[in-house]
């Protein structure tokens, strides 16, 4: 239940009082003061005070489904995502969540991404990569030419999106999913867990082994390089400085 947040760009932290103890996995902000972070149980926490104080809005421990994404509409609609399918709705600001049978089976929803425009991705395991064009309320699943795990996903351009995941593997679609070209260098061979853009352009993921792949081109290709330790990163964030902070292990 650890979250840590700054106020100065990153040079330095503090821990803030979190109301669980759970794992918590995303962190997803609406406006500069109201944000959202999930986490195992179902567990899902609400700021109104840019992260200063939480409160848990919902938690559903014994389906034990882990939420892993969340993401808003505006500022009331929003959806959070998990394993086995869990699919959670909102329509007061996140005060109460609603349950929702979205999808059939038990795949692990791992990521969201979208856009004013209402143009949602949801990416999966059994490289699973699903659209939505009303931000969310239905939804076409596309074909893509990998099988494995993705775990996230980007918008890089209006129409061109950035999928990611398991053992290295990187794909492009300038398309809104139509067609995906892999676009990850040959020699990242270690699976890929998080990832943001940058301005100019600039494309940032990350994952095992150290690994980092930087683009300037908005993902259309990448240089690789891994840190000194070696030790996995688990996600990037980009600061209002255009810098980025690398976590993970």
């Amino acid at each position: 239940g650890v979250i840590v947040l700054s106020d100065d760009d990153g040079r330095n932290w503090r821990v803030a009082k979190s109301p669980t103890e759970v794992t918590l996995t995303a962190v997803h902000f609406v406006d500069a003061r109201r944000g959202f972070a999930v986490g195992h149980d179902a567990v899902i926490l609400m700021t109104e005070d840019a992260g200063e104080t939480w409160k848990q809005v919902h938690a559903a421990p014994d389906e034990q489904k882990p939420l892993l994404a969340i993401w808003f509409e505006n500022a009331e609609h929003g959806i959070a995502v998990g394993a086995y399918s869990s699919f959670y709705r909102t329509s007061d600001g996140g005060k109460s969540w609603q349950a929702v049978a979205e999808f059939a089976g038990d795949l692990h929803f791992n990521a969201l991404a979208g856009g004013a425009d209402g143009k949602v991705f949801l990416v999966g395991e059994s490289g699973l990569i699903v659209r939505s064009d009303d931000a969310g309320r239905s939804w076409t699943t596309l074909t893509t030419p990998y099988k494995g795990s993705y775990f996230g996903i980007l918008r890089v351009a209006e129409t061109s999106w950035l999928a990611f995941g398991l053992r290295g593997n990187a794909f492009r679609s300038n398309d809104d999913g139509a067609r995906w070209n892999l676009v990850s260098p040959s020699s990242a061979q270690a699976s890929l867990m998080g990832g943001t853009t940058v301005p100019g352009g600039g494309v940032v993921l990350v994952g095992r082994e150290g690994t980092m792949l930087e683009s300037r081109d908005r993902g259309n290709s990448f240089t690789a390089r891994k840190s000194a330790d070696g030790k996995a990163l688990a996600a990037v964030v980009r600061l209002p400085s255009g810098a980025c902070v690398l976590v993970g292990e």
